[in-house]
């Protein structure tokens, strides 16, 4: 993106995520980022801006898992999007629109047209099939991608299948594919997941099965003019990019307001259906391609993935709860890496919280402005300001940890200035020279403060809410925990 450029709109996604298990710290993370980003360009850069979120209910897992429940799986996914939104509540996530796959009105008619419009230029061919297809994955795996026989990601081994599906050309735009990558008009960040994409595609992509029998999965979205099949995965779970800004409905404005997204941000592990078979689908259809992929790392735990049999899964909300919404997002923006893969850990969390926030921010924020209501006369008048070009360079170019890494300089600069220049002092004998000192100070705060807005929202707005006032906080903003 180009840090001087001008636009009037913003759309920015996160994966769908399957409504069939417990939200964890990957949902948190993805979010959480997004949110940032769409905080930023909203109310930093003043663009009018669109954040989609939502659940891809359509898979056999979610099926099974609602059997076992013994509840339908419309009601069931309905319940879990309820506790999606919940755990966005807690995370301070804003989004737009939280698109649920099974929804008829709003989801459906988007996944039927461009279905419609890829089997217009002769890109769909239906053809028999056998595989080892991973439930987990809802995708058919190679042997060769395969560890000790089982899926890398869920530990299991794929099931064979044979069946008679629709397949996707998607073989015919590994060359074109390439160069929109290469020249950059699908800009992947960081560099490595671009090269990673790119050796993948020179390999050669191969068609890949965008149905299955109507047999084989109990719900979905029926195929137009073969009722007998049912829409499998892509063109059903990546069309809500599109269905829910209105492709397919009469209420079409969204679509041609936001289309093509300015940012789908996801994990590294999704990247290859995002990266080629998403823009081979909207070139197909001719539809314009997304702007960016952001792709992150993983958050594990210990150096080692967060799983229940070792035991050392975290909680996003059991972190809000007793630390509070930003004491998380600070760590996800600032101790995890925006583009690699982040250790959590508790030791570590509470290390970055105590240091970094309570003894740091929250202790800043009560030295200044207990100086200020003391000294001050009056709240200090805030002119307007433009936002540091280093700042507004990071968050453009998605470097969220460096952004923060920024900010806390920046604290640390305001704590030397009270250690040296000793203000609390200086009004006793240069009542004037220790005024000006504080309300720089208070200024400065104020700058921190509206930097903090799109990743500490509630933070920021207490910060500057006390500037205004010219009070110092009642309470702490971050209790030591120890």
């Amino acid at each position: 993106m180009n840090p001087g450029m001008k636009k009037k709109s913003f759309y920015i996604t996160t994966p769908i995520y399957y409504p069939n298990a417990s939200l964890h710290m990957g949902h948190a993370y993805t979010n959480v980022l997004a949110d940032i980003l769409a905080r930023y360009h909203r109310s930093i850069k003043g663009e009018t801006t669109f954040f989609l979120s939502g659940t891809d209910d359509h898979s056999i897992q979610v099926a099974k898992v609602a059997e076992k429940a013994g509840r339908n799986p419309k009601d069931f996914v309905l319940e879990k999007g309820k506790e999606f939104k919940n755990l966005y509540s807690k995370l301070g996530v804003e989004v737009d629109e939280f698109i649920q796959t099974s929804d008829q009105e709003k989801h459906w008619p988007g996944a039927v047209l461009l279905w419609k419009k890829i089997a217009k230029n002769n890109d769909f061919e239906k053809r028999k099939y056998s595989g080892l297809y991973c439930i987990g994955c809802e995708a058919f795996k190679k042997e060769v991608e395969l560890v000790d026989g089982n899926c890398p990601l869920h530990g299991f081994a794929p099931e064979f299948v044979e069946e008679e599906n629709y397949f996707f050309k998607l073989s015919k735009y590994s060359n074109i594919l390439r160069q929109k990558i290469e020249s950059g008009e699908i800009n992947i960040v960081p560099e490595t997941r671009k090269k990673e994409i790119l050796s993948f595609i020179t390999m050669g992509l191969e068609d890949v099965s965008f149905s299955r029998p109507k047999k084989s999965i109990s719900w979905g979205i029926p195929v137009p003019n073969d009722p007998g099949q049912v829409m499998y995965v892509w063109c059903d779970a990546l069309t809500n990019y599109i269905s829910a800004l209105g492709y397919g409905r009469a209420d079409d404005e969204n679509f041609k307001k936001f289309w093509p997204a300015d940012v789908h941000i996801m994990g590294k592990d999704i990247l290859r259906f995002h990266a080629a078979i998403w823009p081979a689908m909207l070139i197909s259809a001719g539809l314009p391609l997304p702007k960016n992929i952001l792709v992150h790392g993983m958050i594990n735990s210990g150096g080692r993935k967060m799983s229940k049999t070792l035991g050392n899964v975290i909680n996003p909300l059991d972190i809000v709860k007793e630390y509070g919404t930003d004491a998380l997002r600070y760590f996800l923006a600032r101790e995890i890496s925006t583009f690699e893969d982040g250790d959590f850990t508790m030791e570590r969390f509470k290390d970055a919280y105590n240091a970094n926030l309570a003894n740091g921010l929250g202790n800043l924020v009560s030295r200044v402005m207990t100086m200020a209501e003391t000294h001050l006369t009056e709240p200090i008048k805030i002119p307007e300001i433009p936002i540091w070009l280093e700042y507004l360079d990071f968050l453009n170019n998605f470097e969220i940890n460096k952004t923060m890494e920024l900010i806390w300089k920046e604290i640390s600069a305001l704590d030397l200035i009270i250690q040296t220049e000793l203000p609390f002092k200086l009004v006793k004998t240069d009542l004037q020279a220790g005024r000006k000192i504080i309300s720089d100070l208070v200024f400065s705060l104020h700058t921190v403060a509206r930097m903090l807005a799109p990743i500490l929202p509630e933070t920021s707005e207490k910060i500057l809410k006390l500037i205004q006032e010219n009070k110092k906080p009642e309470n702490p903003l971050f209790l030591r925990k120890d």
